[in-house]
């Protein structure tokens, strides 16, 4: 064990990283908790004196894998990052740097059918991360990162809903849950953007999404149109971001749509802003994409009612009809 308490009452914590070790016996009293934060600075004091010097050449991945650790820090979610991280552990403990690809190979083989493609990419992900670190860091001759590919996802969803369904959804829908709804088809934002929203966000004509709640890190507004006026008095929601997941879980399956994903409402937005005639870079600046590109992925609807207008202007009676006119 790593933390015990001795006869003399006093916890003693010890750790051990490729085979250096740190024993410290701390003063009676000493909580537990103290213990732990001694336990996590002393494993990274030898993980940090486990680190090759610059140019080693081929470092064991685990101690790659340390540079991520302390990166971690700096990222918006550090627990979540750690948790794809702590995934691939049993793998990387086998491998060195140069055989990061081969390691790569293992993880998706051995993970594939147990977890979702997605999955599996953002654990490879810090892996690839990991190695960039050591590179910028001169640890390794090249980026062995850059051989590793990411899986295909093939994740897209093209669920969209028509304004009789949503509205059929949120007849079995609390009165929160109904208008987080009605909020997110009215202005295609997230669900956690819509349950981080504040009073104060609501002005007279315009929602803000405050920068640290949008997926891109950047203040968005959105135009309130009048039918989102009867909801804004719900905001702030008196539910949280789980509140919202079981209560809109509820809603459709009562509604007989149990795979409908919240995040279909915000495509059903563009899907409805395309219908009316809206243009892409329009949809991507209400969405808040970082780019048209992002919004892209719509364009088939634009296609779908483009081949509508067409098989409508060039049906074969308008033909039949046109052919009859004999020309002057």
């Amino acid at each position: 064990m790593s933390i015990w308490i001795d006869n003399k009452n006093r916890r003693n914590v010890q750790v051990q990283v490729d085979g250096r070790r740190l024993h410290r016996i701390l003063p009676a009293g000493t909580t537990a908790r103290e213990a732990k934060q001694l336990e996590s600075r002393l494993r990274d004091e030898l993980t940090a004196a486990a680190l090759p010097p610059k140019h080693a050449g081929d470092p064991p991945l685990a101690a790659v894998m340390a540079l991520y650790i302390k990166h971690l820090e700096h990222l918006r979610s550090p627990e979540t990052a750690r948790f794809h991280a702590a995934r691939i552990t049993p793998w990387i403990d086998k491998y060195t740097a140069s055989g990061a690809s081969k390691c790569a190979a293992m993880i998706i083989r051995d993970m594939t059918g147990s977890y979702a493609p997605a999955t599996i990419n953002r654990s490879l992900g810090t892996l690839k991360k990991a190695l960039t670190l050591a590179w910028e860091q001169e640890m390794i001759p090249e980026n062995y990162g850059a051989r590793i590919k990411r899986l295909p996802e093939h994740n897209e969803r093209h669920t969209y809903l028509t304004l009789d369904q949503v509205n059929d959804l949120t007849s079995h829908a609390s009165d929160a849950v109904a208008a987080a709804i009605w909020v997110a088809l009215f202005t295609g934002c997230r669900r956690g953007e819509i349950t981080k929203l504040k009073a104060e966000d609501v002005g007279d004509t315009t929602i803000t999404i405050r920068a640290g709640n949008t997926k891109t890190l950047k203040t968005r507004t959105v135009p309130i149109i009048g039918p989102m006026r009867r909801w804004l008095p719900f905001i702030p929601l008196p539910i949280n971001s789980e509140g919202l997941k079981s209560g809109f879980s509820r809603a459709r399956v009562k509604a007989g749509m149990p795979d409908l994903h919240f995040h279909d409402l915000r495509h059903s937005c563009a899907s409805i802003l395309l219908a009316s005639g809206a243009d892409l870079y329009t949809i991507s600046r209400i969405l808040g994409h970082s780019s048209t590109k992002m919004t892209e992925r719509y364009a088939h609807l634009q296609t779908d009612a483009q081949s509508v207008a067409l098989e409508r202007a060039f049906s074969e009676s308008a033909l039949r009809n046109a052919l009859k006119k004999k020309p002057a």
